[in-house]
Formats: structure tokens, sequence, C-alpha cells
């Protein structure tokens, strides 16, 4: 499957060729295919030179697409026979919402590395199970947390920000709006039950970027809201949602996502983010920098020395698969640290649990 830049649920970025490992000595799955952000996360894997062996979803139309894209895998006849395959080493997961958390703790239960669609779990009851799995088994638990880890803008923000382009970040400005494509979506897509809520199923991509960005340990929750503006038909849907947050260290979050992107966009949404810091301010134009250039990946930097654009598609890569191999073969915490993933999920879960619900 090629990137597809129209549609975020079949948006599947493909990068340079940068093994981490010899061939053969880091065996993959794919468990679970309805969201076609398993495309990306495969692509990502593969890349970076893990072997795919296995794929298996009960839907067979969707394991013939699967295998058209990548024809060297095998069709497995049920989950066991990729669970109980003692040469995989990670099972990579995007089943429905609600069914990716449960994935991963008979993924880790297998003795394997999990890694999971967002968002990886839709309530706070699969976050304690899969967080003491992981601490059982000692397995690593990992999220497809795409809109930073599968952005060359992204990417390049966070060398700027470690770098100290900005000095202290002191807030993060997200914008996450997606384009519904409503007769393409799946039944379980308008359910907030089986995909968690908007805070989770795209919030989750914010609060995870600002953690990041902003180092923070920890955050609070200081307001958040959640509406069906639109979706008449689907009346348990939400199509817009907010939330802002302080952390630990004193910066802030304020996020919005929606489902409004309008047809004229020439891809599924202009994602952006805003970091400023005590030097200047960064800005990221994910996907596409409206009316000017429909190639993605623009970051915009100013600073004491002045006004700053890089154009960086094709130019930084995808770091963190190679990073998220070595950690699995090394049992180390690189890629990012487990506690970090669970607390990005975590904040998005309570936002949603706390959101005001308006309109």
């Amino acid at each position: 499957m090629s990137v597809q830049k129209a549609d975020g649920m079949n948006y599947a970025p493909k990068g340079k060729s940068k093994p981490v490992c010899g061939p053969g000595e880091f065996r993959m799955a794919a468990i679970g295919l309805d969201h076609g952000h398993i495309y990306g996360m495969t692509n990502g894997l593969m890349e970076a030179g893990a072997e795919l062996a296995w794929v298996y979803d009960p839907d067979p139309q969707k394991v013939e697409a699967f295998r058209k894209a990548y024809p060297e895998v095998r069709a497995a006849r049920s989950e066991a026979e990729v669970l109980e395959d003692p040469s995989v080493r990670l099972i990579a997961g995007a089943p429905i919402p609600c069914e990716r958390g449960p994935l991963g703790l008979r993924a880790m239960d297998h003795g394997k590395d999990y890694f999971a669609d967002k968002p990886p779990v839709t309530t706070l009851e699969q976050l304690d199970a899969v967080r003491t799995k992981a601490a059982q088994t000692r397995r690593i638990f990992a999220a497809y947390y795409a809109e930073r880890l599968h952005s060359e803008a992204g990417m390049r923000a966070s060398q700027l920000v470690r770098a100290g382009a900005v000095g202290r970040v002191l807030q993060v400005l997200g914008l996450g709006p997606h384009r519904l494509n409503a007769p393409s979506r799946p039944a379980w897509f308008w359910d907030p039950r089986k995909y968690g809520g908007i805070l989770v199923d795209i919030g989750s991509h914010q609060v995870e970027q600002f953690l990041f960005y902003s180092g923070a340990a920890d955050a609070r929750l200081l307001h958040s809201k959640i509406a069906n503006y639109h979706c008449r038909d689907h009346p348990e849907f939400q199509d817009f949602g907010d939330a802002t947050f302080v952390a630990d260290n004193g910066a802030t979050l304020y996020f919005r996502v929606d489902w409004f992107t309008p047809n004229g966009l020439g891809c599924w949404g202009d994602g952006r983010t805003v970091i400023l810091g005590t030097d200047g301010y960064i800005e990221l134009r994910k996907y596409v920098d409206i009316a000017r250039d429909k190639e993605g990946d623009h970051v915009y930097l100013v600073d004491h020395k002045g006004e700053h654009h890089f154009p960086v598609h094709g130019q930084v890569g995808f770091p963190y698969f190679g990073q998220l191999i070595l950690d699995c073969l090394g049992r180390t915490e690189e890629a990012m640290p487990q506690r970090h993933t669970f607390l990005a999920i975590e904040l998005a879960l309570k936002a949603q649990a706390q959101a005001l619900k308006v309109a």
C-alpha cells in the first residue's frame, strides 16, 4: 500500500531502508488489520530491518490485501499459530481499538513484545492490565503515536528541541484535524465504546507530543470538551474535542482534534504543532503547507538570529523503528520509555472521561 494522503485511515508513510539488524535477526508478525495504520507500522519496522513472518486477521479479504502489499508474508490459520511461533519477537497489531490492549496481553503472555496502533487501549481498566502485564513479563508494550514518530517534521522538531533551539519549552499547541470520509468508515468507527472517544483516539497523539517536547514527567488535566456538531446519523460519535493540561514542570498544552477537514484540502488533515520556548518558537506543518506546497514536513523556526524554514521531507527519516527493534533485542528503552507510552494514553483517557459535552 502506497502513501495515501487523502485518507488518514490509510496513510502509510514510507522511508529509506536503514536496517539496524541482520537478515532474519528480528522476525515480526501482524495481527489485526482493522486500521490501515498497520501498513505504516509494518513499513517502518521492515525499513529498519525486521522480517515480516506472519499475518493474521479473521477477515480473509483484509489478509489478501495485506499480502498484495507484502508478498513474502505467510497467512496464518489462527492467531495462536502466530503467537506460538518462538521465532517471532514482536507482534504489530491494529485491530479495532478496544481489542488492542487484550491482544497485547496475549502477545506478552507468549513472550512477545507488542506494538499497538494508537490508541493502544480504550479504558483505564485496560491500561492497568497492560501495565501490570508488561511489568510481570518484562515485555515491551509500544504504541504507534505516528503524528510525531512517523513524521519527519516531528522528528526534526524533536532534534531542535533537544538541542535547545527554543530554550525552555513553555507551551505546546496541537491541531489535529482529520477528514471524515463517512461512507468508507466501518461500523466500529462510530461507536465510542469501540474507538475510545475522540480525545483518546486522536488526542493521544497530541498528549504524547506535549510530554516529549516539554520534557514533562507528568501533567494534570485542567479542562476538556467533546461534541458531536454535525454527525446526526451517528448521535454517539464525537467530531470535535479539545483539552488543556499543565505539566509538572510548568509547561502547558492546548490541543484541538476534529473531523472537519474540508474536501478542498489536498490531504487528510492540516496537522500542525506550535512549540513556544523562552528563546523562540517552532511551527510544524506536517502534511501540507496550504496553498503553497503540497509536500508535507515543513519546519519553521524563529529564534534570536532570525526566521528559518526547513523543508525536511526525505531528509530526516524515522529513527523510532530502528530504536524499537534494538530495544527489543537489547531489552533497553531508547525508542520510548515504557512510562511515557502509558502516561500519554492515561492522560488522554482522563481527558475523555472528564470532558464536558457540548452542542
